[in-house]
């Protein structure tokens, strides 16, 4: 009896240990069916690296001009908008500066309006030498009529011919003065005469550097990185902090260089960082390829032309683009680390980009108003100085006077415009 009842009891153990080992071998069956058809849609398409980094604009806030700080108005990772302003500088020296700069253009505004009242003064003082050539002319003309009768003694006709070559010597005279003056005030105005112009851009440069006293936030971010101390000097070009915009974040992932044989531009990835954990998936997309590998833009690049060589698989930076959606409600820091992984199965897109970049990847406009403010104020000055004097326009008459050809042509004749009458007398001083 105890002989059949062990054998009983083997037989029963036998029969579980098959049906386990059968149970095991299904069940390696199905999870290797199972990864095998995984792998077949999903895995066999899938590049996955840890070799991955938050990567972001590091805006450095400089000062344009130099000068001591007097306020610093922010501080690490506070958060400034666009415009706020930031670090102040002294403004004194550069107020010292505008004001002269305005006190030269005023002065310079009417030096300008006196050239052109001088321009209406020589043309009075050429009518009136021109009466005084007619009317030594006539004298001459009336001695000479009763050079015939004896009335009339041939010195005094002598004297007549001296005061009309005297008359045309002053009307020759004021006619090249008043061309001289037409040249300085030729074809513009006072506004924009270039004396004034000159003057005004100079206020304009002065008064940049006094708005540039005031240093604003050029875009909406994080501070971080500030250096800045009050009563501090500065020049033109010193980091002082940096802003971090975080919205305008992005992934570098290092893939080894095996890893992109299908890797194109545009194929989705998925992301999940260290600081939020494996449930907090990012979704993003290939957004390009670097131009070569991080050693190749190493600061002492690798030198491989040595005996010993060992090779050493070589890490290419992908940019990666982030959902802004997902970015927004689960921020990322520049450094953080984090997991990427491409789906490489759809292998249409391009492996480099050949779109010209029509749109700015990082723009200011805080800056934009400051040299239209200055061109304002400037212009201001000189309407303030102008008084009524806006334009004095060159007439036709006036040109032809000044310039002896219609039109105004810088060539003047060789000879001044007379009277028919005055021209023997002309040549006879000549002789």
């Amino acid at each position: 009896m105890s002989e059949v009842k062990n054998e009983t009891t083997i037989a029963a153990k036998a029969g579980k240990r098959k049906l386990w080992i059968g149970a095991l071998i299904a069940l390696f069956a199905i999870t290797g069916i199972s990864y095998g058809c995984y792998w077949a849609e999903f895995g066999r398409y899938s590049v996955e690296t840890d070799n991955a980094y938050v990567a972001g604009n590091i805006v450095q806030i400089t000062p344009q001009t130099s000068g001591t700080v007097v306020s610093v108005q922010a501080d690490d990772t506070d958060f400034v908008k666009a415009g706020s302003p930031l670090v102040r500088l002294d403004e004194a020296d550069s107020q010292v500066s505008l004001a002269q700069a305005e006190a030269q253009l005023a002065q310079t505004v009417r030096e300008a309006r006196a050239l052109y009242s001088n321009d209406s003064s020589l043309a009075a003082i050429i009518t009136q030498r021109e009466a005084d050539l007619e009317r030594t002319r006539l004298d001459l003309e009336r001695r000479k009529a009763l050079e015939g009768t004896g009335a009339v003694a041939s010195e005094e006709i002598e004297h007549a011919r001296e005061a009309v070559n005297v008359a045309v010597a002053a009307l020759t005279s004021a006619r090249e003065q008043r061309s001289s003056n037409h040249v300085l005030i030729d074809s513009t105005s006072v506004a924009n005469h270039p004396i004034v112009q000159r003057a005004a851009a100079k206020v304009r440069e002065e008064y940049l550097a006094w708005r540039r006293s005031t240093i604003p936030a050029p875009v909406t971010g994080y501070v971080a990185k500030r250096n800045v101390q009050v009563g501090q000097r500065v020049k033109a070009g010193d980091p002082l902090m940096a802003l971090v915009p975080l919205e305008q974040v992005w992934v570098e992932a290092n893939f080894k260089e095996m890893q992109l044989r299908g890797m194109r531009i545009g194929q989705p990835v998925q992301l999940h960082s260290d600081i939020f954990g494996k449930h907090v998936v990012y979704h993003g997309k290939v957004a390009g390829f670097s131009a070569g590998t991080g050693a190749a833009f190493s600061l002492l690049p690798a030198q491989n032309a040595t005996g010993n060589w060992i090779k050493v698989v070589q890490r290419l930076p992908v940019r990666i683009e982030l959902d802004p959606k997902e970015l927004a409600a689960h921020p990322l820091h520049i450094g953080l680390s984090m997991v990427a992984r491409v789906n490489v199965k759809n292998q249409d897109g391009a492996r480099l980009s050949s779109v010209t970049q029509h749109t700015y990847s990082a723009e200011t406009e805080v800056f934009s108003s400051w040299a239209s403010a200055a061109a304002q104020h400037a212009n201001k000055l000189i309407a303030a100085n102008l008084g009524g004097l806006k334009q004095i326009p060159v007439s036709p008459a006036r040109e032809t006077a000044a310039t002896g050809t219609v039109g105004g042509s810088r060539e003047r004749s060789s000879s001044v415009a007379l009277h028919p009458a005055h021209q023997p007398f002309l040549a006879e001083r000549k002789l």
